[in-house]
This record gives structure tokens, C-alpha cells and sequence, in this order.
């Protein structure tokens, strides 16, 4: 069985989000591995150490495996290509990234790709993703992972769902791409280079 993965931003000696990454954790334990005795992660990592931009990679399955510290630096995106993949499922954080390295693939000469499953906007490669419409941010309503990040912002009412199909692309003028490491904001771009 591949294993499960949480990514978590420590800056500054802290962790960000780390409610949102152990909901998510204990919720992919329960319903993979029938563990229904929560755990929380702060009792596995040390971040104190670490004043710049970290990236703690934990793998897990029924119980925390690996817990490593990696720099991060952001890869920057400024063009998304238009893939489909109906069916796709990435409903929990792997290791295994297979089918989306595969789509990954096709980005031609963009930076990274937006897949669309079933009809509708879903996630790039690597971030969740948002639109903006002239008032306010748009995320899909379903998205291929859900995101600590996107959790985040849902929460503070920063982003709203909302269904988007390719064709309504033409209703924004922004997208941001965001996820555990990248912040709201740090990747934006015009709805125009995406193709």
C-alpha cells in the first residue's frame, strides 16, 4: 500500500495550519485504516529550529513512519494548460503522484497544468486554485484535494466555492494558486495565460 503524506509550512519556528493537517491525517487514517484514535502531529515534529520557509514532510499510514525537513523555495507558475481526466481520484495526500505526474505530462510549453474531471475546474499539479471575478475569490466547489491551505481560507471567507466549468473562465480576470507551502497571494496571475 503507497503511503500517506502531510506537508506542512514551518516558518519562523512554527507550524502553519497544523489544525487543518491533523484533521486531515486523522481523517485519512480513520478511512483507510479503521484508526479511529486521533493523533496530533505537533508531538512529532520539532520546528523550533527553523526560521526560514521549511517544508515537513511526514509519511504515515496507520502510524506516523518519516518525519523529514526540507528547504522550500517556491517553483514559480505564471501559465496553466487545460488537461482532462475524468474520474481522477487524489482524495487523500500519497506519495503515490503517478496519474498526476503523468497529466503533469502534457503541459507543453505552461508552466503547470489545471485539470478539469468530469466538466469542471479542479486543482493544478500541486495547488489548489482560485479566481478572481472583480469581488471576490472563487474556488471550484470540488477540488481533487482538500487542501489545509484552502480549508484555511474557506473558513476566514477569503475564498467562496463555487461550480466552475472552462467556459466560465471568461467571468475572471486573476487565479491564485495556493497549497500548504505557498500562501494566498504569492502565486498570482492573469486568467489569460491559461490555455
Amino acid at each position: 500500500m503507497c503511503q500517506f503524506i502531510e506537508t506542512i509550512r514551518i516558518e519562523n519556528g512554527k507550524p502553519l495550519n497544523l489544525g487543518f493537517h491533523n484533521y486531515r491525517f486523522n481523517r485519512t487514517r480513520r478511512d483507510i485504516f479503521e484508526c479511529n484514535l486521533p493523533v496530533n502531529l505537533a508531538d512529532y515534529i520539532q520546528p523550533e529550529p527553523y526560521t526560514e520557509r521549511i517544508k515537513c514532510r511526514i509519511e504515515y499510514q496507520e502510524e506516523v513512519e518519516k518525519v523529514e525537513y526540507l528547504p522550500y523555495t517556491i517553483r514559480p507558475v505564471e501559465s496553466l494548460r487545460m488537461v482532462t481526466s475524468d474520474g481522477l481520484d487524489y482524495t487523500y495526500k500519497s506519495s503515490n503522484r503517478q496519474k498526476l505526474d503523468e497529466l503533469f505530462k502534457q503541459k507543453g510549453e505552461a508552466d503547470d497544468i489545471l485539470i478539469i474531471r468530469d466538466g469542471l475546474l479542479t486543482d493544478t499539479s500541486i495547488a489548489n486554485i482560485a479566481f478572481w471575478n472583480g469581488q471576490q475569490w472563487e474556488t471550484p466547489e470540488v477540488s481533487l484535494l482538500e487542501g489545509t491551505m484552502r480549508a484555511s481560507l474557506l473558513g476566514k471567507g477569503l475564498i467562496v466555492p463555487a461550480v466552475i466549468r472552462p467556459q466560465d473562465l471568461s467571468r475572471y480576470t486573476l487565479v491564485r494558486l495556493f497549497n500548504a507551502m505557498i500562501g494566498f497571494g504569492e502565486i498570482e496571475f492573469e486568467v489569460s495565460k491559461i490555455v
